[in-house]
């Protein structure tokens, strides 16, 4: 019998709901409370039961981690790599891989690892840790570690679960703590990230774990011909690194001669540059067109409690600073309590011996009546008690050994009971100011720890680097004006055709003798024409200055504008469109001038006259201009020999070798 189609769906619906749960919350999503996924929670438990203080191989310990998870020993021998090569948590012996090259470690049975000085102190402890079965139930793991430091934003994390991912960037140990004890003071705090691979970063667009950072390699101009990288962005190896930097040489957007990476304990990445290329222009290439500098786009996506979350910087490090005080406070009460029996205990002790009460029992001929005894006898001593004597503490009594009691030591008996009550006195004190209590642990681990973690990563500005502005111009595009076509893979084959040096990143402006113009990407190959008057690289700012004729009026007419706004391959026009309009003259910039030469006219005293360009205002490109003269133009002659556009135009076609028109007549008049 075939299932119902809608059984079916809601079968599948929570399969996939469990699944999902499964991924985020036991995988991929690190916790809030310690800041660890299960993987690295049950490694550090493992290792905190095994430990007695020597190094254990690491395969023993996937090993006995795999009691705890119920997935490959790969994916723990990986976590245990990533977690001890953070150098917070886990010693290690061996070669664990290189952070910096993206070397991989030794086989797990050549390599040994144990709990670092630091995750013992701050990690663990019983009487604060929660226990649930194994997924076997052979054995407890702790729902999550009592971290007595924001784990979380000190190791970092990267996963991708169903539907969520999370990137939390890793900080500095100092600065954290710092932050912790700014918290607590009620005091303001900046955070920012930090980076064992140092660089150089930008945090202009960071928004408190979320947002934008952008992160550099640090490159140093050993001579001209020569580049040294010391340092490499967050995310990056040497080697790809490297790889980045040759394909980017491939593609010809950088010259090179060789690459070399020397890098041992510290980066050292060696480029040599080709003929003609320089360190200066180079390393803005670098920056541009390599993994020299990369975006990296946080996402502090975190468990609290048993559901997933967004959350920032600062609201995990107040989290975690009421939780560190509040641990804090639990361990002062649980050792309070704990004093205070062995207080009471020690009391009891000196009373029943010092007073030799244990005489009184010497005629009692059973066991009830013994105790009965003793009780009554402690009832002389009330006062002195911490609290009511019980069955339980006279039974303890009962079992003192008589050697014991013959060599006690009452001078020694009171100084352990003075140093009990002065320790008593000092948690008293410490459960009045937890505030100072807690500032006051954060400052022994950064004396005991804080000379370990300086900051790696430099925090600076940067400007973004354009990337047309440091390309190479290594494509020449030609325009064929007798085939019409225009591109980089077009040859030059006639006098009249005419070619510019670009990058692939600049973009053409295209304009036809018809007042037509248009702006398109460099391409290989682009029929456009043969009235195409001139072509250019787009650049900001270029003052144009064009004569056109009005083809409807037959008047000359003079306009001055600087480069276009545009949107990419759509068409606009300079003038009106007529069959008879057309551009006579086109020049750039300043300080032009030209003479013009007009149709003869018997009531006219010259033929010619001079316009100097600047004394036009410029104007937007669609107005229509001044213009010149009632009469006809004939000639147009720069007054100062011929005019030069700007470097990377091309010239216009001369006025005496007018384009034919796109389709129209375009006679010259005379």
């Amino acid at each position: 019998m075939e299932p119902h189609p809608g059984k079916l769906h809601q079968l599948f619906d929570k399969n996939f709901i469990e699944y999902t749960s499964y991924v985020i919350r036991e995988r991929a999503i690190p916790s809030l409370e310690d800041g660890l996924k299960p993987v690295q929670r049950r490694l550090l438990q493992t290792l905190h039961n095994m430990e007695d203080g020597r190094f254990h191989k690491v395969a023993n310990v996937v090993g006995e981690t795999m009691k705890l998870h119920p997935h490959g020993d790969q994916s723990i021998f990986a976590a245990l790599v990533n977690l001890s090569n953070k150098q917070y948590l886990i010693e290690q012996q061996g070669n664990f891989g290189n952070i910096f090259t993206g070397d991989r470690a030794s086989a797990a049975r050549y390599i040994e690892c144990r709990l670092s000085p630091l995750g013992k102190e701050i990690l663990f402890n019983k009487d604060l840790t929660d226990f649930i079965e194994s997924y076997d139930g052979r054995m407890l793991e702790p729902v999550t570690l009592p971290a007595k430091i924001p784990l979380l934003l000190l190791l970092g994390a990267e996963g991708i679960a169903v539907g969520m991912a999370t990137k939390i960037l890793p900080h500095n140990f100092c600065e954290v703590l710092e932050a912790q004890k700014n918290i607590l003071r009620g005091e303001e705090f900046v955070l920012y990230p930090d980076f064992q691979q140092k660089g150089i970063m930008d945090v202009s667009n960071y928004e408190d774990g979320n947002g934008k950072v952008r992160c550099r390699a640090r490159i140093e101009e050993s001579n001209e011909k020569t580049i040294i990288i010391r340092e490499i962005p967050y995310s990056t190896t040497t080697q790809s690194l490297t790889d980045s930097i040759e394909k980017a040489a491939r593609a010809g957007k950088i010259k090179i001669v060789s690459i070399n990476d020397y890098t041992a304990e510290n980066i050292e990445i060696e480029i040599k540059l080709a003929r003609g290329i320089y360190a200066k222009d180079t390393i803005e290439a670098l920056y541009a067109f390599t993994d020299c500098e990369v975006s990296i786009v946080p996402n502090l996506t975190l468990i609290n409690g048993m559901n997933p979350e967004t959350s920032t910087v600062s609201e995990v490090l107040h989290q975690n600073t009421r939780k560190l005080q509040n641990d804090l406070q639990k361990e002062l009460e649980i050792e309070l309590g704990r004093l205070e029996e062995k207080l009471h205990a020690k009391v009891l002790e000196q009373i029943f011996i010092e007073e030799r009460l244990y005489k009184n029992i010497e005629e009692e001929t059973s066991y009830q009546a013994v105790i009965k005894s003793v009780d009554n006898s402690l009832a002389a001593y009330r006062e002195q008690l911490i609290r009511p004597a019980s069955k339980e503490d006279i039974e303890r009594l009962l079992e003192i050994k008589i050697k014991r009691i013959s060599r006690h030591d009452i001078n020694k008996h009171h100084q352990e009971i003075k140093e009990i009550r002065k320790r008593m006195k000092e948690i008293h004190k410490s459960l009045q100011d937890m505030v100072g209590f807690t500032i006051s642990f954060l400052d022994d681990l950064l004396k005991k720890y804080g000379h370990l973690y300086p900051r790696q990563t430099e925090i600076t500005s940067f400007s973004e680097i354009s990337i047309r502005t440091v390309a190479l111009s290594n494509l020449i595009v030609v325009y064929n004006r007798k085939s019409g076509f225009l591109g980089h893979q077009i040859k030059e084959e006639d006098p009249d055709d005419k070619s510019v040096a670009c990058s692939e990143y600049d973009k053409l402006l295209l304009l036809f003798a018809d007042g037509l113009y248009k702006v398109i990407p460099v391409t290989e190959k682009l029929y456009v024409g043969d009235d195409l008057y001139w072509f250019g690289i787009v650049e900001k700012d270029i003052i144009f200055n064009i004569i056109y004729r009005d083809g409807a009026e037959n008047y000359a007419y003079l306009k001055r504008f600087t480069t276009p706004s545009f949107i990419l391959e759509k068409e606009y026009r300079l003038f009106p469109e007529h069959k008879r309009s057309r551009i006579l003259h086109l020049d750039f910039g300043e300080n032009k001038h030209v003479k013009i030469g007009l149709a003869p006219s018997s009531r006219a005293r010259t033929n010619s006259m001079g316009v100097a360009f600047d004394d036009f205002l410029i104007k937007n490109v669609a107005a229509k201009g001044k213009r010149l003269s009632n009469r006809a133009v004939r000639k147009i002659v720069p007054s100062s020999g011929e005019s030069r556009p700007p470097e990377k135009h091309i010239l216009p076609l001369p006025f005496d070798q007018p384009p034919k028109g796109r389709g129209e007549d375009t006679e010259h008049e005379e």
